[in-house]
């Protein structure tokens, strides 16, 4: 076998068609896909946009990038025309052809200038190399070339997919966005929410500041706007970053259900406000009850602390009024927080104008009992044949005067009941009661 320096052995007759069938088939490929590059839709927006920071210098090396492409793609057509023309001299090529098509195939006998990996390293494209600034053309091979180009046109093609991916996604949802914006603004005027009166308002001037810039700054420098991988290193691993997009449309969603909310207080302000002075009555009824419960118990039971009963609330009747005042005049967005409030304090109120007739009226409920229980003891006192013991009938009347007495002394009532029914207890043990019991049901 003949030898071809420097590329060693020579190649076979089929293994050179089979090398020139793959290159071949590379060469369709990066054809299709420099004209699919040069058609794309995101290069054309990227030809024809004021771009700013770093899309701005990565689109300037891209497009150098693609012009030496083509530039590349010229020599490496011509190389593989030369092989294939000697390639087809003969059907059975000679041992020097041979070598001359190994060496075609094979060598690093394409001669292309050396300026250009220079000026693509400085230009801060990801993957390119700086070479020597001295260096004025270099060698490469089929294959070298077309490695070359293969990684130069992921570079390029990351460039355009990642500008095309974001100018896709975030412009027209950044729109979307503001047009909600408008028509809750429109919403919030309508009730009073205008920035300097309500928080709300303040929001909505911030939210629209954020989206103008956002989609200034999406339409200039597209490729600062995405998160994770290239679209050539990893297919899919990539997405646009929709960070400050998400944040505003979480804000305006706030926005909205806060102007919903004021739209509400618009829709049932009267009923509201009818519900609010309809608690407040019932708390002012239950305070006065409460009052007359107390000048009952005072009259009526000794010696017993009883809690003192307020006023009517007069703080709430003046929010109210202001609240009513709101209403006649629209203020909406000031109305809207001043009734929530008014509902709880009243709801308030009336829980404790409850506890407060309770605690009054609480020695008038242990009088009842006591009452009760005396009741219950002459009773069972006269179910067991007892009624006229005489010690029994001295200590139910003793109790009965303290517990139908006025003033009270509960104590002392209380003690009575006890010792009436202790004597109860004593009579029930003593023997011969169940006797008495039975005989005076048969006299009976």
């Amino acid at each position: 076998m003949a030898v071809a320096e420097p590329t060693g052995p020579a190649l076979t007759r089929e293994e050179a068609d089979r090398a020139l069938a793959r290159l071949g088939a590379e060469h369709e490929a990066v054809e299709s896909s420099l004209l699919a590059l040069q058609d794309h839709a995101g290069r054309r927006l990227l030809e024809g946009a004021e771009l700013a920071g770093e899309t701005r210098s990565r689109w300037a090396a891209a497009e150098a990038l693609i012009g030496q492409l083509w530039a590349y793609f010229d020599a490496y057509t011509d190389a593989l025309t030369t092989a294939r023309e000697l390639r087809a001299r003969r059907r059975w090529p000679t041992q020097g052809e041979l070598s001359e098509l190994t060496e075609l195939l094979r060598g690093s006998g394409i001669t292309l200038p050396g300026h250009g990996t220079a000026a693509f390293g400085a230009a801060g494209l990801p993957g390119a190399t700086a070479g020597p600034a001295a260096r004025l053309s270099e060698r490469l091979s089929l294959q070298e070339l077309l490695d070359r180009m293969n990684g130069w046109y992921a570079q390029a093609l990351d460039v355009v997919v990642i500008a095309d991916a974001v100018w896709s996604a975030l412009p027209a949802r950044i729109d979307l966005l503001a047009a909600e914006l408008r028509r809750t603004r429109s919403l919030a005027h309508s009730v009073g929410v205008r920035p300097g009166e309500h928080p709300a308002g303040d929001d909505l001037e911030q939210i629209t500041r954020e989206l103008t810039a956002l989609r200034a700054e999406v339409i200039a420098d597209p490729l600062a706007f995405w998160a994770g991988a290239s679209p050539s290193s990893a297919p899919g691993g990539g997405r646009p970053d929709t960070t400050r997009y998400d944040r505003a449309a979480r804000a305006l969603e706030d926005v909205r259900r806060e102007v919903e909310a004021v739209l509400d207080v618009r829709q049932d302000a009267d009923q509201r406000l009818m519900h609010v002075r309809d608690v407040l009555s019932r708390a002012d009824r239950t305070l006065n009850e409460a009052r007359q419960a107390r000048v009952e118990v005072l009259s009526k039971i000794a010696a017993s602390v009883v809690p003192a009963v307020s006023g009517p609330p007069t703080a709430l009747y003046e929010q109210l009024a202001a609240a009513a005042d709101h209403r006649r005049h629209a203020r909406w967005h000031r109305l809207s927080p001043l009734l929530e409030g008014l509902e709880q304090r009243a709801e308030e109120e009336l829980l404790r104008a409850r506890e407060s007739l309770t605690a009054v009226t609480a020695p008038l409920a242990v009088r009842a009992e006591l009452r009760g229980r005396l009741d219950a003891y002459k009773a069972k006192t006269a179910r067991h044949g007892l009624a006229e013991d005489a010690l029994l009938i001295e200590r139910y009347d003793a109790a009965r005067r303290m517990l139908w007495s006025a003033p009270c002394d509960l104590i002392a009532a209380e003690q009575a009941v006890l010792r009436y029914q202790q004597a109860l207890a004593e009579a029930l043990a003593a023997p011969g009661a169940g006797e008495r019991a039975t005989g005076r049901r048969g006299d009976s």
